[in-house]
């Protein structure tokens, strides 16, 4: 239904959009995720021009919207939308906020769009506030009616922008059980949200937006369960980073630790996890000195908040080459390395060595399991 290709949106000198190619078929409930400020909800408002792209091309069933002679109100018509800030005519009825468009602009008679108000109303559990004024309205009910106003003009397609994000954590499930069901009916959607949990379960697709780009693209078990990319995984598993670059054998180890546990602390880690944490590292970077011709090295720590786990990252300068290959396995400080880690893997990327290991569950927890 829906085909874009090379869209870009410029304001001024800030580029919000670049290059985006993509494609909607009919049915499909596709939603839009990633970090305030990388365009989702500009991509939503070129798609039905309440934003003029600055290039590229958008067709709704192979007519190109952008063109001069196409009819932009009619193909609006076709394409409802959904705000975060609901739009309601306050001064209103929820009966006349749904029945005026109707009639206006689709020329339904008013007996005609009181009864298609009314079914919408009822799909949305909200038949009994028919009368009531918008200002009546709890956030929840508000974004409901809006719901039902949008769907009172027959749209095919509904764009929804962060339809939850202006409600009481109370009210959000009562608005996605109503965009549930219509996914369930049929209707095709592009929906930008945060509710992760949501967009697993309802979309038949999920696009991870970065920078003003499509960044990731596929079905809800591999954008939530295997990321490929880099800041897919960064976002989806709320990974919280510190890094750390040593390039000199002089360096301060109780500045670097000291900064260690902080980072350990304002993500509550325990007390066990963190000295394991300060001693891998002190230990991977005693064996890399006792080896290294250049001292050149970025230490990250990756902490997991959605799997609690912490991954270490240790980079080194220098020719291809596990430093750890050229230790004897025997030594106290390799098996007290591979005795705290686990999935330890080598790459070579950049020019640069990069060793990667997990940290092993914490040891307070894991006596506590075994008891």
């Amino acid at each position: 239904m829906i085909q874009v290709e090379h869209l870009s949106k410029n304001f001024g000198d800030l580029v919000v959009l670049r290059d985006i190619n993509l494609e909607i078929s009919k049915g499909q409930v596709i939603s839009i995720i990633g970090p305030s400020g990388t365009g989702k909800s500009t991509l939503l408002r070129c798609l039905n021009l309440l934003e003029e792209p600055s290039g590229g091309k958008i067709f709704i069933d192979d007519i190109d919207i952008l063109a001069k002679d196409t009819d932009v109100p009619k193909i609006r018509q076709r394409m409802g939308m959904v705000f975060q800030s609901f739009n309601l005519f306050n001064h209103l009825s929820v009966m006349d906020n749904l029945t005026i468009g109707q009639v206006k602009l689709l020329g339904r008679a008013p007996a005609e769009a009181e009864r298609r108000a009314a079914q919408l109303l009822k799909l949305v559990g909200l038949a009994e506030k028919a009368h009531s004024f918008a200002d009546e309205l709890s956030g929840g009910q508000k974004q409901r009616v809006a719901i039902a106003r949008c769907l009172s003009m027959d749209p095919e397609i509904i764009l929804f922008d962060e339809p939850t994000s202006a409600l009481d954590p109370t009210m959000v499930s009562e608005v996605l059980a109503v965009i549930r069901r219509l996914a369930r009916e049929g209707m095709t959607m592009a929906i930008v949200t945060h509710e992760m949990d949501f967009a697993r379960d309802v979309s038949n697709r999920v696009l991870y937006m970065d920078e003003g780009l499509i960044y990731e693209d596929g079905p809800p078990q591999q954008i939530f369960e295997n990321p490929q990319r880099e800041k897919t995984k960064t976002f989806i598993y709320r990974i919280r980073n510190f890094i750390y670059h040593i390039d000199s054998p002089d360096y301060d180890l109780y500045a670097m630790n000291a900064e260690i546990e902080q980072f350990c602390e304002k993500h509550v880690l325990s007390k066990s996890r963190i000295n394991d944490v300060l001693l891998i590292t002190e230990e991977l970077l005693m064996l890399y000195m006792a080896t290294a011709s250049v001292f050149d090295v970025y230490l990250t720590l990756a902490y997991s908040e959605k799997r609690d786990n912490i991954e270490i990252i240790f980079e080194t300068a220098g020719e291809r080459g596990n430093f750890l290959d050229a230790v004897d396995r025997n030594e106290i400080a390799v098996k007290i390395i591979m005795n705290l880690t686990e999935h330890l893997t080598y790459e070579y990327v950049n020019e640069r060595n990069r060793l990667r290991m997990f940290l092993k569950e914490d040891r307070a927890r894991e006596k506590n399991n075994a008891g």
